[in-house]
């Protein structure tokens, strides 16, 4: 009893000692209980024949109707993996090294005022809403006066496209778009991380005759690789995890053959439509291929490079 009261006195006194950290954390905590876990409860939808006005308690229970619906027998299921793993696929493809490359290269820049410049102009476009990026997006893209079209036009000859109602253009626009507004704000991670590099490192390569590029090649890159690994991992995870907001606010019906996700299309069916079993089934399905591809994603990077998020 008497260790018993000693370790829950010392439990205390830790939390007394820890108590400004934890309310700067409580904020956060707050949310996620909020958001993310409490809701948690209403995935029990997914194996009923869910009715608004009976309720959770009251509603029909089908077990897994849903979730062999969607995927055997819903003809959407297809064109809807395909089209959220490929946005991204291309995503890991061509947005993740863009961070890494912008970091490697303000590293080297030398005059300190013009690489803080470079950073918060880069930086800048993490801070716009999605709603005001889409809107200069379609904006830019309009065929009545966009600036890409008045462009082409006066350069090359070339008649206004409407680019935002051609499906095989809907990808590209999104990956591009994306790069610009998070290359900045995502090199701020790998930029703290190759200035933990120990510098010795750097004097010892110098005297050994490395230039600079040397130097870039065979110290930062192979100090900042855990991170990216850690970062990949991550990234993985959130391959099925396309952004709603950015997608629904792009494509249209003319699109839908190569923009229409998961989340767009639970939006569709589940708030749209009322059809909540079904989109809680999807929305579960999506959860679970993500959590698998986390593990697996971790597991690869344990074995193969020693680095993993645990």
């Amino acid at each position: 009893m008497r260790e018993l009261a000693l370790s829950k006195g010392g439990i205390l006194k830790r939390i007394y000692e820890s108590r400004y950290l934890l309310i700067l954390i409580m904020p956060a905590l707050i949310y996620y209980i909020i958001f993310q876990y409490a809701p948690m409860f209403g995935l029990v939808v997914a194996f009923q024949d869910y009715e608004v006005f009976k309720g959770i308690m009251g509603s029909e229970w089908v077990g897994f109707k849903y979730f062999r619906y969607f995927l055997f027998e819903n003809t959407d299921f297809f064109p809807l993996l395909r089209n959220t793993f490929l946005l991204g696929f291309y995503s890991i493809i061509f947005s993740f090294p863009a961070p890494i490359i912008l970091a490697l290269l303000l590293n080297e820049i030398r005059n300190s005022k013009f690489k803080r410049i470079v950073q918060t102009v880069s930086y800048l476009p993490h801070f716009i809403s999605n709603v005001i990026l889409a809107s200069m997006i379609l904006m830019f893209l309009s065929p009545d006066g966009g600036m890409i079209n008045a462009f082409l036009n006066q350069t090359f000859g070339i008649e206004p496209i409407y680019f935002m109602a051609k499906a095989n253009l809907f990808r590209p626009i999104y990956i591009l778009s994306g790069i610009w507004q998070g290359v900045g704000w995502g090199s701020i991670i790998y930029l703290a991380t190759i200035s933990g590099i120990d510098q010795n490192q750097y004097e010892a390569a110098a005297l050994d005759g490395a230039g600079r590029w040397r130097q870039m090649r065979h110290v930062t890159i192979p100090g900042i690789v855990p991170m990216i690994v850690i970062m990949l991992i991550l990234s993985i995870g959130r391959l099925l995890s396309t952004s709603f907001e950015k997608v629904v606010l792009l494509y249209n019906p003319l699109t839908y053959s190569t923009a229409d996700v998961f989340s767009t299309y639970t939006y569709r069916m589940g708030i749209l439509g009322g059809e909540f079993s079904y989109t809680t089934a999807v929305g579960i399905f999506n959860g679970i291929v993500s959590f698998l591809l986390i593990i697996i994603a971790n597991s690869i990077a344990r074995r193969v490079r020693q680095v993993s998020l645990w």
